[in-house]
């Protein structure tokens, strides 16, 4: 079966490829949503959605057709293609999907591929309290010199290291040999991608974490968002980031009943 399913002909090859990662707080979504909505990409393919929680319902807007899972969006003019996850992974399908992600960055022939991720804040030491923003790069990744993700070496974003020491159970096949990468909190499938990146893996690649709380994130996911943009050099195609109209309403809930206070 295939992993993905074009919706619209464009040419990945040579893009930058943004992939959120389900973590704390949704902040990498919530940025991605930002990102979509302002540069105004389109859907131009859904992944097979068999490794996921199944979900549907309408698109932004009320254009045609139904969201799945995972979504691809991009525009023929712009350098970036950005995933956008709905729902989480299926415990049984972990290594599944994340095989064929990278599989799929790989034959895709993408210039990079930045990843996005939450860490929960109630972990943070305090050293980690003065910027919210931290970069990791798999230990088996190419260099990222003269590539679209260079500006992470000049931009003063430091490298992430776990504030907290993980216990690992004598049964936990999963983290037994994952020492390479520090233990990301609230992380989801982060460091499983970041250490299942295999020796020559052609395409550079980076990860982008923000300490998060669950709550209203839609500043943080700004920040996020903002920090992707400083990055990947689209501030030139940014005046004001722009929330999807589905922010407006239901985002985190509908509002309650205020006649219940009286």
């Amino acid at each position: 079966m295939a992993f993905s399913y074009s919706t619209k002909q464009l040419q990945y090859a040579g893009k930058v490829l943004i992939v959120p990662i389900v973590s704390t707080a949704n902040v990498s979504q919530l940025a991605v949503d930002l990102i979509i909505a302002t540069l105004t990409l389109e859907r131009v393919a859904v992944i097979d959605p068999s490794y996921f929680v199944p979900i549907a319902g309408g698109r932004e807007n009320g254009e045609p057709g139904i969201t799945t899972p995972l979504e691809l969006y991009g525009k023929p003019e712009i350098d970036v293609l950005v995933l956008q996850q709905r729902s989480p992974v299926l415990k049984s399908k972990k290594e599944d999907f994340v095989a064929a992600l990278l599989e799929f960055i790989k034959i895709s022939k993408f210039a990079s591929v930045l990843f996005l991720s939450g860490v929960d804040v109630l972990n943070r030491t305090d050293a980690q309290m003065l910027t919210p923003t931290y970069q990791l790069l798999p230990p088996n990744g190419p260099s990222l010199v003269r590539t679209p993700l260079a500006n992470l070496s000049s931009l003063p974003i430091p490298t992430y290291t776990s504030p907290v020491r993980q216990h690992i159970q004598p049964d936990d096949q999963e983290n037994k040999n994952e020492g390479a990468i520090p233990f990301i909190p609230g992380g989801g499938l982060t460091r499983r991608l970041l250490t299942s990146v295999p020796t020559g893996w052609p395409i550079p690649t980076a990860t982008i974490l923000q300490f998060v709380m669950e709550g209203d994130n839609r500043a943080d996911a700004g920040l996020l968002a903002a920090v992707v943009a400083k990055v990947l050099n689209l501030d030139s195609q940014i005046q004001e980031w722009r929330q999807p109209d589905s922010w407006q309403e239901g985002l985190f809930g509908t509002p309650h009943d205020q006649t219940l206070y009286g």
